[in-house]
């Protein structure tokens, strides 16, 4: 199934994933502009202007085909009685090897919707698709160990911690360790068929 566009926006439980535009600069520099959100991230705290072309790139990043590609995808809290829909977060998935049928998938979210359970109806909705629709053997998620939210994270989609490297990323001025996660397809097909 690659090359993959991404295509239309797709419905994930409450939330719909699409790809970012320009209209979401305001929404996404909410969350991308604060340290806190930024601490486990590999880049610090952006500023607007930083934000808006960050928008600009990943909006024109939206077929995986080679080795490196990959999608930055808005998640959306659909419009409710204030009438406007929300950018609250975003899912990365890349393609890591097309000859090893890998992906490697992250997200990022605003505070305010964390604990909600918004990143695990998106995430799962982009993992059903890289296995699903791309064909993928297996999918990593890379991350600082001391973030527990996004271990939590990998736990609930079924990723097995694979992987602890110690002092192996600079990271801020310091040597940081490296957390594995995965999954491959077979785990994720089981997982499906059990909740059906």
């Amino acid at each position: 199934m690659i090359p993959a566009p991404f295509g239309p926006p797709v419905r994930a439980g409450r939330v719909l994933l699409r790809m970012m535009s320009a209209a979401d600069i305001d929404d996404v520099y909410a969350y991308q502009g604060r340290d806190d959100v930024c601490r486990y991230l590999l880049f610090e705290a952006r500023t607007r202007e930083q934000v808006a072309e960050q928008v600009a790139r990943h909006a024109a990043s939206t077929v995986l085909a080679a080795d490196g590609d990959y999608w930055q995808i808005a998640v959306v809290l659909p419009a409710g009685s204030e009438g406007t829909e929300r950018v609250i977060g975003d899912i990365y998935f890349t393609l890591k090897s097309r000859e090893n049928l890998a992906g490697e998938i992250g997200w990022t979210f605003h505070p305010d919707f964390r604990g909600r359970g918004y990143a695990t109806e998106a995430a799962s909705a982009v993992l059903r698709r890289a296995f699903a629709e791309l064909g993928l053997h297996r999918v990593i998620a890379e991350l600082d160990p001391r973030n527990d939210a996004s271990i939590a994270l990998c736990r609930r989609l079924g990723m097995r911690e694979e992987a602890y490297f110690v002092k192996d990323l600079m990271f801020r001025g310091d040597w940081a360790d490296t957390g594995i996660y995965a999954i491959l397809d077979v785990e994720w097909a089981a997982r499906s068929a059990i909740a059906g």
